[in-house]
């Protein structure tokens, strides 16, 4: 540096102005103190420092200050990071549970709704069961009723034709009904006998 230099060289010049010889004669002591070379030498330290004060340190200070900054900047933001994802942790769980209990409630009502169709298809099952057996009662009795009819029938056709041979003679009308009555009259009181006893 030219600073430098020149500090050097005023340094050296004021030394050789300043040197004091000694009276002739006399030999010069082998220890001195020069007092103008050693205010020279502390000035040349204050100015090298201040310069390197001026030219170095201010800005390592600056950029120091900037890094302490970024770091704090750099902490502030990781605290706050750090805030944010326990924030969103929290409502992670929060949502989680909020998801879980509706899950819970829509698998309790599909629960009820399943129970309630069950119950509902059981109820109409039961219903045609009843109806259909209803109806089967009514086809049965209905049945009986017609194959009674015919039995009857049949059985009033041979007893007549019973009744002509035993009697061998031509009944008239009016005592075929009266025998054909009679005999229905028997039969009817012997199947209720026979049932009844069933």
């Amino acid at each position: 540096m030219d600073v430098f230099a020149l500090a050097d060289a005023a340094a050296a010049a004021a030394e050789v102005l300043f040197q004091a010889e000694p009276p002739h004669g006399e030999e010069a002591a082998g220890f001195q103190i020069n007092l103008f070379w050693i205010i020279a030498q502390a000035a040349s330290f204050l100015l090298f420092f201040v310069i390197l004060y001026l030219v170095a340190f201010r800005r390592i200070s600056a950029v120091l200050e900037e890094r302490r900054a970024k770091i704090e900047q750099g902490l502030r933001d990781a605290d706050r990071a750090r805030t944010e994802r326990e924030q969103a942790a929290t409502e992670r769980l929060a949502v989680l549970a909020a998801a879980r209990s509706e899950a819970e409630e829509v698998l309790a009502r599909a629960q009820r709704m399943a129970d309630e169709n069950r119950e509902r298809d059981m109820a109409e099952t039961r219903a045609q069961l009843e109806q259909m057996r209803d109806r089967a009662t009514a086809d049965i009795a209905a049945e009986k009723e017609r194959a009674v009819a015919e039995v009857r029938a049949e059985v009033a056709d041979l007893a007549l034709a019973a009744a002509a041979r035993v009697v061998g003679e031509t009944m008239n009308e009016q005592r075929e009904r009266r025998l054909v009555e009679e005999f229905l009259g028997q039969m009817n009181s012997g199947i209720r006998q026979g049932s009844s006893r069933n």
